[in-house]
């Protein structure tokens, strides 16, 4: 009584119900607020200030008097969430707040277990492994234990415990019911016995060994239910079967009837639970709902974030959903502009597309005023689609940043398999042979490696040359690698690009050590999309599609040279063994050399700097919480988004309507949906159908940007060729698709013949290679080119309308 009695002293003016606190609810958020002292479930829809009233309904609870601040636990998701919620309540209210417990699942049960680590049978300083670590450590307890990592991966065995953990199981407590079960069983039983010897727990053992401790130990849960008489969940939707556990510890009687049950806030949106694939359960929601005996179900349904063709989209699509508790979102701000719907021929024409209109947004062009750049965002259902969108940004010169992730030719993956690539090319190239070497891991250790790099250093070679003077089972294992690399240069002689990709990805074991990985599948789909990549460079570029990767002395001649027509290539008949010269140094490169060397100069520029205006790139997961002025959501086709595996699943095409409903709602006042009729995957042009979801948006928010169900294949190109189509509604070709957008192989310009002066044995300098003496002259005019013998660099074709080249007196 008196600690209400001081609290009403401090904040006598936050009491009333004109209070400033809630000036600026609305209705439905000021009754959430002020709810009684019970059960709650708060239906907060996407953009309805949930956060607002997160805080709001701690500042009200305090400046009431209902509770002091030890008595308040709030949980969130994300740490940058829970430092918001006490900057927020610290401007509200003049309290301490960071003795409050408002923090994350993990960050609060690390309070709880440093507090009483006797208890839970830990050391004072245990110490907390990251995901890394864990794999560490189980790698290093399979190696000690003779475990057949072929049979019992370290990174399935990963997520078998954790899977068990996020259960509640101990490995006592695992349903045996294979040989195998049994032997992973054991793995865990061993992994427990490792880590409590180390005194270390994982993220999983957090909450695991908190909720035991809860559970088992009467006085301690005594004293935790009776000193958080009100505890605050946000994302409630993402919470798994071991969290929600977890909260009833601390709430007590769900029902109250003893006495003892503290009042659970629970806000979160079933709309948006998109986390399946990471154990969050959206059923807890309507769990909640029944064993707490919830009589307080409010509904925030006014959004501040968009206009309403946008919200009736999202409203339309998400009402297919069965299992959903139900809300409509509402808005005040009036229609605003159409959801713009926009059918491309191929993936390349709706890479191209979006650039152009989105330059035309940052410029002001049909706008009241230029969008910046960090309000655009491009979203897409996998990350392996950025690859075709960074190609024309780049190709563009517009800034871009991947958030929550990497730029596609900096992903782990693709830098491993051109790694291998480099290595065909160049076996002296040591920062590829050191990446490759023991990846996939083929027993090849840091020691060896070391060993390795002595005996380079000592014969002053490259690693690989080094290799054959090391000796033991480091110079046998080592050995084996450069046989791998020296089979695979031979068995890519006379292939194409794509089939030297394809090749190496597989004799590498890259795709069968990803197939082991939780989220391998992504990685593999990035690995495919490398063969895209590389289809799409050697058409865009003018390289046959089925020009071949030869060293450079023994590439073929050009088309000129050997008497054909100096047009070549056609536009559908590209001359097989076309290749053009280095734009910079006029130097003739292979396919392989070229591609290497534009995944070099992509993966290097056009990143944004820190602070610089840049549009953001990412996939619909990682856009989760945030908002932009302007979104295009790419690649609406079956198959894709809805993806394949969510198909023939009911529950998993909920969940994918799900995530188009947190693509579409992170629009506030301009939303782009895309598809593309073909599509290259996996190295085939795909033809597709556009995705359902389209179907199931209100006709009178679209505007569809290309006429419904326009058929492309009358097209001059065909639908096969991979080139966008010309026919477009009303005669004409549309801005995006003009001459100069085609996705065709640029066909060399005509000019006179250059008048070099060059002859066989002249000193000549050019400005990367320095000075080299001229060995042999081919061709004419435009096609004319030299073979030079550089000193530094070796003997080098250099087309001569390109090479900037110097006569030496």
């Amino acid at each position: 009584m008196r600690g209400r009695f001081l609290q009403c002293r401090m904040f006598p003016e936050l009491q009333a119900a004109d209070s400033p606190l809630l000036q600026h609810l609305n209705p439905e958020q000021r009754a959430a607020v002020t709810l009684p002292n019970e059960h709650a479930l708060i239906l907060a829809g996407a953009g309805s200030g949930k956060t607002r009233v997160l805080t709001t309904r701690i500042a009200w609870l305090l400046s009431t008097g209902q509770v002091s601040p030890g008595g308040v636990m709030a949980v969130t998701f994300t740490n940058k969430a829970a430092k918001e919620m006490m900057t927020r309540l610290s401007a509200m209210l003049p309290v301490n707040v960071r003795g409050m417990w408002i923090g994350t699942f993990h960050g609060l049960c690390n309070r709880f277990l440093r507090a009483h680590y006797k208890l839970a049978n830990l050391p004072q300083s245990f110490q907390i492994l990251d995901t890394q670590d864990q794999l560490s450590a189980i790698k290093r307890l399979m190696k000690q234990h003779n475990v057949d990592e072929e049979r019992f991966p370290a990174k399935e065995t990963q997520w078998f415990i954790a899977g068990c953990k996020e259960d509640g199981l101990r490995p006592g407590d695992v349903e045996v019911r294979s040989e195998e079960d049994r032997r992973k069983v054991e793995i865990y039983q061993l992994y427990e016995e490792q880590c409590q010897r180390e005194g270390v727990v994982d993220f999983g053992e957090l909450m695991l060994r908190s909720y035991e401790l809860m559970r088992d130990n009467g006085p301690i849960r005594e004293h935790y239910q009776r000193r958080f008489r009100h505890i605050l969940i946000d994302e409630f939707q993402d919470t798994n079967r071991l969290q929600y556990a977890w909260i009833k510890m601390f709430a007590g009687d769900p029902t109250g009837t003893s006495g003892s049950s503290n009042a659970v806030f629970a806000v979160g949106d079933d709309d948006q639970s998109i986390y399946a694939f990471r154990g969050a359960r959206v059923g807890n929601m309507a769990d909640f709902v029944r064993e707490f005996q919830v009589a307080h179900q409010i509904k925030l349904e006014q959004n501040y974030r968009s206009y309403s063709n946008i919200l009736d989209s999202a409203n339309a699509l998400i009402s297919h959903n069965r299992t959903r508790l139900g809300k409509n979102l509402r808005t005040d701000q009036g229609p605003g502009e159409p959801v713009r719907v926009y059918e491309a021929p191929t993936d390349l024409a709706e890479a191209q597309w979006m650039v152009e209109e989105l330059r035309h947004l940052v410029r002001g062009e049909g706008t009241s005023e230029g969008i910046p750049r960090h309000e655009i965002a491009i979203l897409y259902r996998s990350n392996a689609q950025s690859r075709v969108i960074e190609t024309a940004l780049f190709n563009a010169a517009v800034p871009y940043r991947v958030y929550g992730g990497l730029r596609f030719f900096e992903r782990a993956e693709i830098k491993h398999a051109l790694a291998y690539l480099r290595l065909l090319e160049n076996p002296q190239d040591d920062t590829s042979f050191l990446r490759v070497v023991n990846f996939p891991p083929r027993g090849i250790g840091a020691r060896s490696v070391e060993q390795l790099q002595d005996a380079a250093r000592a014969a002053r070679c490259s690693l690989h040359d080094a290799v054959s003077a090391t000796t033991g089972k480091a110079g046998a294992n080592l050995g084996a690698f450069v046989a791998k690399i020296d089979v695979l240069r031979e068995q890519t002689q006379n292939l194409s690009l794509r089939e030297i990709i394809d090749l190496v990805l597989q004799h590498s074991g890259l795709v069968e050590h990803y197939k082991t990985e939780r989220e391998g599948a992504d990685r593999i789909e990035n690995l495919e999309e490398l063969v895209n990549a590389a289809e799409s460079f050697v058409t865009q570029e003018g390289f046959g599609r089925d020009a071949v990767a030869l060293p450079v002395d023994e590439l073929r001649q050009s088309p000129a040279s050997q008497g054909l027509d100096a047009n070549l290539p056609q536009l559908n008949e590209p001359a097989p063994d076309y290749v053009p010269p280095d734009a910079e140094t006029g130097e003739t490169l292979s396919p392989l050399a070229a591609f290497l060397t534009h995944a070099a100069l992509e993966s290097g520029d056009n990143q944004a700097q820190a602070g610089q205006d840049a549009v953001q790139l990412m996939t619909v997961h990682s856009a989760k919480g945030l908002e932009f002025d302007c979104v295009f959501v790419s690649g609406l086709e079956e198959g894709l988004f809805p993806s394949e595996r969510s198909m023939s699943d009911y529950e998993g095409l909920e969940e994918e309507r799900r995530l188009m409903y947190v693509a579409i709602t992170r629009a506030r006042k301009r939303l782009y949906l895309s598809y593309s009729q073909t599509r290259l995957l996996h190295g085939q042009t795909r033809y597709n159908i556009k995705s359902r979801f389209f179907d199931e948006l209100p006709e009178h928010a679209l505007k569809w940007l290309t006429p419904k169900n326009q058929n492309f294949g009358g097209s001059a190109f065909g639908f096969g060729s991979g080139y966008p189509s010309t026919r477009h509604a009303g005669g004409g070709l549309p801005r995006d698709l003009a001459p100069g957008h085609f996705a065709s192989p640029p066909v060399p310009a005509q000019k006179a013949a250059p008048s070099h002066g060059l002859r066989s044995g002249m000193q000549v300098f050019h400005a990367k290679f320095g000075e080299g003496t001229v060995l042999m002259l081919e061709g004419s005019g435009d096609d004319a080119r030299a073979q030079i013998n550089f000193p530094r660099h070796g003997i080098k074709w250099l087309a001569l309308s390109v090479a900037k080249l110097t006569p030496v007196a």
